[in-house]
């Protein structure tokens, strides 16, 4: 683990260097060679699902990032030098092990024209930490006080090593306190932020449109306008930019990727992922508040197949829901393939005729292509599976009620740091929206959990993290199945574009040739 907090740092820098705090200071993106030399007005990208709210601090989900996360700026990101850098708070200072003093910018406007300051800052830390959608990300927080106008003081409870970093997600953005409180829920379905793209229209399972920010802090942005088009289908969303509807394509199907890396009018960009995919068992219903059944139907589940067959090789099966390229990563012991000691922990549960049980699922091909080939794994050990397709923001909605009997779940560890996935996944207090959908309460995972929170002890928390590493795996409140990669397809006339791990893709310097 030596390489740990280096490989941590460069992660980090790379995934967070969001949307929201282009500068000046920037390298502009290259000039797109078109046949007539100009450049389009506007870029359209394509992705699998809808918005699920374009409220920062409700609309955690990837979907929603990459629209609202062009709208709203955190106080601070990262640059490409692995540092945490100024965003909308020009400088800050550590006061104490507990107490962060941020310097507010002078010179941000919100997109109706009023002035960002302190109290808009304390204002919306606060509304995230009451948020029952993103509170795991900023509860740290003790306290904001407002020193002055263009200061803030931010104190944490204990001491807290990824403080500045969970600062820079996009759930800790910046709204505006007069608009909000005017009318809370407007920002839902008519962002109001700071950031380098203003919101235009949404019409919901269909667009989102966003208009460049000629006013913004951090220089205009490169294309004045920025479509973002849902396509469920991913090989839909394939054709749509074999054809030119779209000019960039999020999360291509595997089968899909060597057609556009061969196309000469195609780029395929590929990177690490911060992603892991799993399923999660409601262990408030029947059968599943037995850890037999869970541990049997994670030793029914062949996840090499699924790598080998759905994904085509483009992945790696997951021990645990922590990507290895972020900190707090543990080599855990995969359970392996074994159909006859899945059917041995049936009989000692009391099933050894199996069961009928139902996994949730969302509307994207390939999701629904994996639930079907664990359908038919499952189906070997005696358990009768309905796969339930619904629409994204239903599938959330749903699974957050406790609904499902198994769910199937990507979560991306933005953060680069254990901490994000281990807190709203496993820990007590974040059953449902957060997400905690197996709704798992145990102390001791808990106790491990909030360890490894309240020290900047890089080690303590990796101890704390292989304690917790090994009740997971005993209780098995979920069935850790691959890690994948990012990829996403352009046309080669577009510039400017950078892949993100976390999959929070800039468009602050994309541009477009005619």
């Amino acid at each position: 683990m030596k390489n740990t907090k280096r490989v941590f740092a460069l992660i980090l820098a790379i995934s967070l260097l969001l949307a929201g705090c282009g500068s000046p200071a920037n390298e502009p993106a290259p000039a797109a060679e078109g046949q007539d030399g100009g450049l389009k007005d506007t870029v359209i990208f394509a992705q699998g699902a809808d918005v699920t709210s374009l409220d920062p601090h409700i609309g955690k989900e990837t979907p929603a990032v990459t629209v609202h996360g062009q709208i709203f700026n955190p106080l601070v990101t990262t640059d490409k030098d692995m540092n945490v850098v100024p965003c909308l708070a020009e400088s800050w200072e550590m006061l104490s092990d507990t107490s962060y003093k941020f310097n507010i910018r002078k010179d941000v406007k919100f997109h109706d024209g009023s002035e960002l300051t302190a109290e808009d800052v304390k204002f919306s830390l606060d509304r995230a930490m009451a948020s029952s959608y993103v509170s795991y990300i900023v509860n740290f927080i003790d306290n904001v006080e407002v020193a002055d106008k263009y200061t803030v003081i931010v104190n944490t409870k204990e001491p807290y090593a990824p403080t500045l970093m969970n600062l820079t997600h996009p759930s800790a953005a910046i709204v505006s306190k007069a608009i909000t409180e005017k009318d809370p829920e407007s920002i839902k379905t008519n962002p109001i932020g700071t950031g380098p793209y203003k919101f235009v229209e949404w019409k919901p399972g269909e667009y989102v449109k966003m208009e460049a920010n000629q006013d913004y802090f951090g220089g205009a942005p490169k294309t004045k306008y920025v479509i973002m088009k849902v396509i469920p289908e991913a090989a839909q969303r394939t054709i749509a930019l074999e054809t030119g509807e779209v000019d960039i394509a999020y999360d291509l199907s595997a089968n899909d990727l060597s057609k556009v890396s061969e196309n000469p009018d195609l780029k395929l960009l590929e990177g690490t992922s911060l992603s892991a995919w799993f399923l999660q068992f409601n262990m408030k219903n029947k059968p599943f508040d037995n850890k037999l059944v869970r541990q049997a139907v994670r030793y029914a589940i062949d996840s090499q197949t699924i790598v080998d067959t759905i994904l085509y090789g483009a992945g790696e099966v997951a021990g645990s829901i922590i990507p290895p390229i972020a900190f707090g990563y543990q080599d855990v012991a995969k359970y392996e393939y074994n159909k006859e000691k899945a059917k041995e922990l049936l009989t000692q549960a009391g099933y050894p005729n199996g069961f009928d049980a139902k996994l949730y699922v969302n509307d994207n091909q390939q999701r629904i292509e994996i639930c079907q080939v664990i359908q038919s794994q499952l189906k070997e050990i005696g358990i009768n599976v309905e796969v339930v397709v619904l629409e994204f923001a239903t599938f959330i909605e749903n699974t957050n009620k406790a609904k499902h009997d198994m769910g199937f779940f990507g979560w991306t560890t933005s953060t680069a740091d254990a901490d994000y996935t281990y807190y709203p996944i496993y820990h007590s207090s974040q059953h449902g929206a957060p997400g905690n959908r197996s709704f798992i309460a145990n102390p001791d995972v808990d106790k491990y959990i909030e360890n490894a929170r309240i020290t900047a002890d890089s080690a303590a928390r990796l101890e704390n993290y292989k304690a917790l590493e090994g009740i997971i795996s005993e209780e098995s409140p979920v069935a850790p199945l691959f890690y994948n990669k990012v990829n996403v397809g352009t046309s080669n006339k577009v510039q400017g574009f950078e892949v993100q791990p976390a999959g929070y893709h800039s468009y602050f310097n994309v541009t477009a040739a005619k």
